[in-house]
């Protein structure tokens, strides 16, 4: 999967240190990114919240597990497939912490108990079926069902990681959301992650792409239509909601009466490689979100959508997110 070093970090990701080597740092600084486009602005934010690959020196240290399997949660280089968005006009985001220390995909405080020393807070959701699998906001298992943690680690820590990381992030992702919307009248998240690549022997079985709305309630139909329909053009084989129809990120910042709409995509890994090989593939990707927009939603400069999907507004995000958002984030 790649090596570690250790090195001065912000010098080394400005040079573009987030593909398939990783970094081992005594503090993680900057936690995320955003990077605006030069130009011209649309109301488009691409994220990548599970490619980071910054590993605080006391967790890779205190994991039971190897540096190699500890990184078979990563995405790795879906920031980089995805990069190019900001030549396009669109705003792109990414994390750089690793997902199997913290998972920005979750709910704040999706806490297993068993993993913790010490007791979780009243609020925390500790059965879901995320926990329930190891995945929650801090996962217990990596790979193939490897426990990370050969002792339980104190509740404390995974507090300040949540206050650390996760809340900022969120903050910052809700801001951008907000700031477009007002711009523009419309916001439009898309949230890029990366899946196995299956082998078929019937290569009409292979599947490159899965588009997940949250089957039709995250965003306008228009969006996933597009988006599948520019894809399908380009020689990717695509399905619908399955087996991924959008996290945490997806279903709640996606809000299409308000103008917030939400979308994921899933690209088979074997495609988030290839930049290594043809970059101009990359480009193509980034385009075929975008590139035919405009005609299909009219000539306004303001990109708003078409009047059927415009609706008196509503919070920007879900009534019983925004409840416990407002208390959690506090």
């Amino acid at each position: 999967m790649g090596r570690a070093v250790t090195a001065a970090l912000p010098e080394r990701l400005r040079a573009g240190l987030s593909g398939m080597m990783a970094v081992v740092a005594d503090m993680i600084d900057p936690a995320f990114e955003v990077v605006q486009p030069a130009g011209s602005a649309l109301p488009f934010l691409f994220n990548s919240p599970h490619s980071g690959v910054v590993y605080p020196r006391a967790f890779v240290d205190e994991a039971r597990l190897d540096f190699p399997m500890l990184r078979r949660s990563e995405d790795t280089l879906v920031d980089a497939l995805f990069a190019d968005v900001t030549r396009l006009g669109m705003t792109f985001m990414r994390a750089h912490f690793p997902r199997c220390y913290l998972d920005v995909n979750r709910e704040p405080y999706e806490l297993d108990p068993r993993m913790f020393e010490g007791r979780l807070p009243a609020y925390a959701n500790t059965r879901s079926m995320r926990v329930s699998g190891g995945l929650g906001t801090i996962a217990r298992i990596v790979g193939e069902a490897q426990e990370i943690y050969g002792r339980r680690i104190p509740v404390d820590d995974a507090i300040a990681r949540i206050e650390a990381l996760y809340k900022p992030y969120h903050r910052t992702l809700r801001q951008l959301m907000v700031q477009m919307q007002r711009q523009f009248g419309v916001a439009v998240l898309v949230d890029c992650h990366s899946m196995p690549s299956v082998c078929h022997r019937d290569e009409r079985s292979r599947i490159d792409m899965v588009i997940g709305d949250r089957y039709g309630t995250s965003c306008a139909p228009i969006i996933p239509d597009i988006m599948e329909a520019e894809l399908r053009r380009r020689g990717y084989s695509v399905v619908r909601n399955k087996p991924y129809a959008g996290g945490f990120i997806t279903e709640h910042y996606g809000n299409p009466a308000s103008g917030m709409h939400a979308v994921q995509r899933s690209a088979a890994r074997f495609i988030c490689t290839k930049p290594l090989i043809a970059p101009p593939r990359r480009s193509r990707m980034c385009s075929a979100t975008s590139s035919r927009w405009p005609a299909r939603w009219g000539k306004s400069p303001s990109w708003s959508l078409p009047a059927s999907a415009r609706l008196p507004n509503k919070p920007c995000l879900s009534a019983n997110y925004d409840f416990h958002y407002k208390n959690l984030m506090a």
